[in-house]
């Protein structure tokens, strides 16, 4: 056991995980990713390795949805003027909306009536375009629900709306979940791509999903589907969600009507180029970097990506615990996401569960933990995320907490908002998934 560390220490250590993770936000930002992969010169639109003569296309029409909906319009409206204008689908409006584009505050996990809007709008948009135009699809986390029209009109939105709950809160990782949310819908798993053929396109991808299933990201509206109708019926058994779904969504699986999404041989993708701008992998580099300037021996372990919080903290806490062994100090950096599976919960997320969780592991331990999604947003709650340390139970407990009852009632905020460790930034207009800072001495 390492000696009891010093209240400036501890200190020390919640600020320096903080700051490696505000700084990994600052390097991985939208852009910062368009200085270095999308330009535009004369009429020229470098995407990563594909040029573009804007001036050679009948029209160029940009779709960009998702939380970063409008920091990419943004940013490529800094490069190319007036020469695109098109829809833009965020959760949050800004102050300031990027000329010629028209907006849409889409719902967030939860898709609300102008995402139903934004949907109808860009297949209207897309519809009407002719060969000779481009298409630049923006995509980016939360596109899942922030645009959204079922492919069935009997779905109602309130329908919708329980459908995606009952996806949120199974338990299954974000790929599953999206399977099943491609089939359902008339713009997802390649369906966007479909209403926009015979056009030129390219996606743009700000992504939030595993680099391995790049079709997940806001379930894959331009991009072939990877996932089958035989999958949705699968994932839906694993999870026993039929039973919650309301009547309109589970009359498609019953009779197994669920109609198959276009696949990699379709003809509407024989056009299409696809290209990830940022990524996880991004905030992963940038985090590390930070760590490396603030004198930490830095290793990196995506292992527990998809995994259960409770499975995932203590496969990381044992992790940090070896490498103390061998370096001080050090910082064990994760990517990606964990899973919970919500019963009855009441205000937090992923980030702060899993933080809960580990400050239960470590009390009186030198070790400092931070969770945090890249979007600013954890679950239903204020926060990003949350720090933890060896004092957390200590603190939560003399502030008239009980730990334990928090995580399983999955109840974490108020818990770190009133000890000052839950990460309030605001939506950050990015979403590269979450990162999970470890520290130890």
């Amino acid at each position: 056991m390492t000696a009891p560390a010093s209240e400036s220490q501890i200190h020390a250590m919640r600020d320096a995980a903080r700051s490696i993770f505000l700084e990994a936000l600052s390097q991985a930002s939208v852009v910062k990713g368009f200085e270095r992969h999308v330009q535009c010169e004369r009429g020229i639109l470098r995407v990563r390795e594909d040029l573009y003569d804007l001036h050679a296309y009948s029209k160029v029409l940009v779709i960009s949805l998702g939380k970063a909906g409008h920091t990419m319009a943004e940013a490529l409206a800094a490069q190319v003027g007036s020469l695109a204008q098109g829809i833009v689908a965020t959760p949050v409006l800004p102050d300031a909306q990027v000329h010629g584009f028209r907006y849409f505050r889409g719902g967030h996990p939860m898709p609300n009536a102008e995402s139903i809007q934004a949907a109808a709008a860009m297949l209207r948009a897309l519809e009407a375009q002719p060969a000779s135009a481009l298409v630049i699809f923006m995509l980016s986390g939360g596109g899942s629900s922030i645009v959204e029209k079922p492919i069935d009109d009997e779905i109602s939105l309130d329908d919708l709306i329980a459908t995606y709950r009952a996806l949120v809160h199974s338990g299954a990782p974000i790929a599953e979940i999206n399977a099943i949310r491609k089939h359902l819908s008339a713009v997802k798993g390649g369906r966007l791509a479909q209403a926009a053929f015979p056009a030129q396109q390219v996606s743009i991808l700000v992504s939030d999903v595993p680099d391995s299933t790049p079709d997940a990201l806001a379930s894959g509206p331009t991009m072939p589907d990877s996932t089958s109708a035989e999958d949705c019926h699968r994932i839906v058994e694993k999870y026993d969600l039929l039973k919650q779904f309301p009547p309109s969504t589970r009359e498609l699986f019953e009779p197994c009507a669920i109609e198959e999404t276009p696949k990699s041989d379709d003809p509407v993708f024989h056009k299409s180029r696809w290209w990830t701008v940022l990524s996880n992998h991004s905030a992963i580099e940038a985090a590390s970097s930070a760590a490396e300037r603030a004198a930490f021996v830095v290793h990196v372990d995506n292992s527990c990506d998809d995994w259960s919080y409770a499975k995932a903290a203590d496969f990381l806490l044992n992790r940090v615990r070896e490498l103390r062994k061998q370096f001080s100090p050090v910082c064990l950096i994760s990517g990606g996401e964990v899973t919970v599976k919500v019963v009855n919960g009441g205000i937090g997320g992923r980030n702060q569960q899993f933080a809960l969780a580990c400050a239960e592991r470590i009390a009186d331990e030198n070790i400092t933990v931070l969770s945090a999604g890249t979007d600013g947003v954890d679950g239903n709650s204020p926060a990003a995320g949350a720090i933890a340390d060896g004092t957390t139970l200590a603190r939560a407990r003399q502030a008239g907490f009980d730990p334990t009852t928090a995580l399983d009632k999955f109840d974490a905020y108020p818990l770190f908002r009133s000890l000052g460790d839950a990460i309030e930034i605001g939506p950050t207009g990015n979403n590269l998934r979450d990162l999970r800072i470890l520290l130890a001495y």
